[in-house]
């Protein structure tokens, strides 16, 4: 059993509260999360138990602090994503964190594989985020994304993502084209709307900066100087696949995201994504992530269950 005693001599009563949270629950949340216990006192924080887990839940508490003085709100959220960025400080400490600015937020990469995502993106025009959903793939990748078209790397986004649900049916859904694939792309929106806001958006989706391609629509085209994401690529098809790889253009990159333990194809049908991680692996100009259950950063109970599931299988 490991002890250690922190104390946050230059924290208002005000602010103690504000960390500790009411009935102390952020801290009930911190000793759940790590099997360790914590002891308030006044200003003073007594943590017990294993030695890294004590270590990871100081760098939390050191950053919800940094974050109070900012006079930033404490939320379970937030208690979480210190939680989660603790857990993999000595990496990012040893390698360098990496940074995204977007006009309204600013994006760090959170643990080893988020990092490395990144930096394929970056430097790689064709990437894959394979693992399973809350490990930050669609968002880094509009992060990514939003960064090159600001700084002018391309001159279009274009978001595409397989309407298995509706098939070919799509036709007989009201509306345009985008309002029938829009309620597909809505984790793509969503990333979109947080870093630019929904008018700036909307106005770049009227210019056609920013296109709602849906997947069907892709066969023919060459994509040029475009940054082209595929969301849920595990519920492609081999062929599908194939068709959308072969639309990059010079001055263009692509990232696929999937998760291969959802695929909602007919148990007949091969994923193209999972394919594809075989058919190109050897191919050192194309980048693969794989994240894992550890990678989650949504709720914590989604962690267990995505661990559950990899151990049942």
């Amino acid at each position: 059993m490991y002890n250690h005693n922190l104390n946050f001599s230059n924290l208002s009563p005000d602010r103690l509260q504000l960390l500790c949270g009411e009935f102390n629950k952020h801290l009930k949340q911190i000793e759940k999360a790590l099997k360790i216990k914590v002891s308030q006192n006044g200003t003073e924080f007594d943590l017990s138990g294993k030695k890294a887990d004590v270590g990871i839940a100081i760098s939390a508490l050191l950053d919800l602090k940094e974050k109070l003085e900012l006079n930033s709100i404490i939320t379970p959220d937030l208690v979480h994503l210190s939680l989660h960025t603790a857990k993999f400080s000595d990496d990012d400490k040893a390698k360098g964190f990496t940074n995204i600015k977007t006009p309204r937020v600013n994006i760090t990469a959170r643990g080893k594989n988020q990092k490395e995502y990144i930096e394929n993106i970056q430097n790689s025009d064709l990437t894959f985020g394979v693992g399973p959903s809350g490990t930050g793939k669609t968002f880094l990748a509009v992060a990514c994304a939003v960064d090159d078209l600001l700084k002018e790397k391309i001159r279009k986004i274009v978001l595409v993502r397989p309407a298995v649900e509706a098939g070919e049916k799509l036709g007989f859904l009201p509306g345009d084209l985008s309002s029938k694939i829009d309620p597909y792309l809505r984790p793509l929106y969503d990333a979109l709307h947080d870093m630019l806001g929904a008018e700036r958006v909307n106005r770049l989706v009227e210019r056609d900066i920013i296109e709602i391609a849906p997947l069907a629509y892709m066969r023919g085209r060459t994509l040029r100087e475009a940054f082209i994401i595929m969301d849920e690529g595990q519920n492609t098809t081999i062929e599908q696949m194939k068709m959308f790889l072969t639309r990059l253009g010079f001055g263009s990159k692509a990232v696929v995201n999937g998760d291969l333990s959802q695929v909602d194809l007919p148990k007949s049908i091969t994923s193209g994504l999972r394919n594809s991680v075989e058919v190109l692996k050897n191919i050192d100009s194309i980048k693969f992530t794989h994240f894992e259950a550890k990678d989650v950063i949504r709720h914590p109970l989604v962690q267990e269950i995505v661990q559950a599931y990899d151990n049942f299988e």
